[in-house]
């Protein structure tokens, strides 16, 4: 297989024989050792065979068009709908030697010529394109020429969920990619998403001609990430006790609506946490400065909606926190697994009540999308109700819902604090008569009133204290009541209807409950002793580092910053946390012991050794 790459990080083998994939692994990239299935994606991309991927957020999976688009001739068309990003991954691609470039509508005309200029002096490895400007004319006719010459490497279609129009990122410009290989079919293509379930997966298939690609689907496991859920109760205060493990620490906290992103970043500031809004109704200025600074700077919070966070590459998010409930398990898992990408510990904390499932509910009702596609998306909350309601282990949940079989995990919150479970029929029963005796026209406030006899305007009013279920809920307290009403509309026996102020409406599936034919077994949360306590992700990164070690590793990390401030890029791109950690652990006294570090690869070599072989002399 010819190599054409001059890249100068590219560099090893024998002489006049080609590297291998692993030789630029290795000497490129810094990495001992492939991951699961990137060696096999790798040799069947570069081979020529087209590739379906699906890999976890930090799986990798940059790595397998990247490699295969430096062992083939020409360059590698890396289609990407993250302008803001791209920018980034140039110059992390940059740092490694690797010749790469990007195209999109923030480029002036004068770098796009010279882009183009570059194309046909066979001076690029990567182009990362905009799908918008891909599927131009003049980009098109650009693309005819290349292949011409037999100068396309490869196509890569990175968050090729975008296709799915029953998705929560759907892009209509990913429609037109299937003619890309209608005009080039002799061109690999590679399509990546860190997410998608079945019905997805088909979608992208059927959408971008795939019918003929292989499929590697990897573990869908993030074993890094502990999974939390609570109950909504007070959610500034009970988010401010989550954050008190998180001090200095960078995390994105997730709100429903723009409003409530702003209020809780300016809440959060004032609380002596640095943290920024983002939405889509800001100036696209200020979104485009406050993503900038969340990558550059260390320790911000970004408080946004979902607007926010595909395809980050910020690798030390320590958390996500999620306010409201997100629109299904699909969007729960890409969000959530911004976190943590360096494989280091990171949490994913998510609180919710019935006004949440209520208003997820409106949004699907009040669309202008099909039956069909409700239907869908009504499956897909019901599925994350089930996620948050659950008592099994929550890994074990969200791996089912992607077809994964898994053990439960030792590292969730139900895992660590078990819940205890009790028969909840004699409690449904009664929940779901006073709904249904009150006129199916109330809230689960005023519902848990009337059980527990507690007097109000609207029960005097409408003669509520006059129900045979007056008081017979009086055993529990209200939280308890909370949890049973959250538990039926998981459950699908309670529908909440947000057209009507969230009252909640008896579903066919409550009949046979109420006629005494199916039981009901729900969760009881306790409060254990001796609970573990939950330190910073941070300090358990470097927890097992001697005190000298940790010394050096804050020089190391106070060099990096200083580093990638002159360069204009994310502290990230230099070197990850994890890189700088085994430095400070291994002390290298040489360049050659230096290579051994992982995410050193020959042209960091060449940038960087000198000068981190001496603040290891020094410390």
């Amino acid at each position: 297989m010819p190599f054409a790459c001059a890249s100068p990080g590219v560099i090893s083998g024998a002489l006049n024989a080609p590297p291998s994939a692993l030789d630029i692994l290795q000497h490129t990239f810094g990495y001992p050792a492939f991951r699961g299935r990137q060696g096999e994606i790798i040799e069947h991309v570069a081979g020529g065979g087209d590739a379906l991927v699906l890999m976890p957020t930090g799986g990798g999976k940059s790595l397998c068009y990247q490699i295969p688009a430096l062992l083939r001739r020409g360059v590698a068309i890396v289609v990407s709908p993250l302008i803001a990003l791209m920018q980034d991954q140039v110059d992390a691609l940059t740092q490694l030697g690797i010749k790469a470039a990007l195209l999109n509508s923030t480029v002036a005309w004068e770098q796009v010529r010279e882009t183009e200029q570059r194309l046909f002096a066979d001076d690029l490895d990567l182009l990362y394109v905009a799908p918008e400007r891909l599927m131009t004319e003049r980009f098109l006719a650009l693309l005819d020429g290349l292949a011409e010459g037999g100068r396309l490497a490869l196509f890569a279609i990175d968050e090729a969920h975008c296709v799915s129009q029953w998705g929560h990122d759907f892009r209509p410009e990913y429609l037109q990619l299937s003619a890309i290989h209608e005009r080039h079919p002799e061109v690999p293509r590679i399509a990546l998403t860190a997410t998608a379930d079945e019905a997805t997966r088909r979608e992208m298939i059927a959408r971008l001609g795939l019918n003929e690609a292989r499929v590697f689907i990897s573990s869908f496991d993030r074993p890094n990430i502990r999974y939390t859920v609570v109950e909504k109760d007070t959610p500034k205060r009970q988010l401010l006790g989550f954050l008190g493990g998180h001090k200095g620490e960078a995390g994105i906290v997730y709100c429903l609506s723009r409003k409530k992103v702003e209020e809780i970043a300016a809440w959060l500031s004032q609380e002596g946490y640095p943290a920024l809004p983002y939405h889509a109704g800001l100036d696209a200025r200020v979104r485009a400065e406050n993503q900038r600074r969340f990558l550059r700077e260390e320790g911000l919070i970004m408080v946004a909606t979902i607007a926010f966070g595909m395809g980050i590459d910020k690798p030390d998010v320590r958390f996500v926190a999620h306010l409201d409930l997100p629109k299904s398990l699909e969007a729960y898992y890409q969000e959530t697994g911004r976190a943590g990408r360096d494989g280091e510990p990171a949490e994913a904390w998510m609180t919710y009540g019935l006004q949440d499932v209520a208003l997820q509910r409106s949004r699907i009702d009040d669309s202008t999308a099909g039956e069909e596609q409700k239907r869908l998306e009504s499956q897909k909350l019901t599925a994350l109700l089930g996620y948050a309601e659950s008592p099994r282990c929550r890994r074990v949940v969200l791996l089912d819902y992607f077809g994964e079989a898994s053990q439960p995990c030792g590292n969730c919150d139900v895992c660590l604090d078990p819940p205890e479970l009790w028969d909840g029929t004699e409690a449904a029963r009664k929940a779901l008569s006073t709904a249904y005796r009150t006129g199916q026209r109330f809230g689960a406030k005023h519902l848990i009133d009337v059980l527990r006899g507690k007097e109000n305007p609207k029960t005097r009013e409408y003669g509520h204290h006059n129900l045979s279920t007056w008081g017979i809920g009086a055993d529990l307290d209200e939280t308890a009541w909370r949890a049973v009403f959250r538990q039926l509309v998981a459950a699908g026996l309670l529908h909440a209807d947000m057209n009507e102020y969230g009252a909640l409406k008896l579903t066919a599936a409550a009949k046979p409950v109420l006629k005494g034919e199916q039981s009901v077994e729900l969760r009881r949360r306790t409060t254990k002793a001796g609970k573990p306590v939950r330190s910073s992700s941070r300090s358990q990164l470097t927890a097992d580092l001697s005190p000298e070690a940790l010394a050096l590793f804050e020089r190391l990390r106070q060099w990096r910053a200083e580093t990638a401030k002159e360069q204009g890029v994310p502290a990230y791109v230099i070197f990850h946390d994890r890189t700088l950690k085994e430095i400070a652990e291994l002390r290298p006294g040489s360049r050659g012991y230096l290579m051994s570090v992982q995410g050193f690869g020959e042209a960091k070599m060449e940038r960087y050794g000198d000068e981190i072989l001496e603040l290891v002399r020094s410390a």
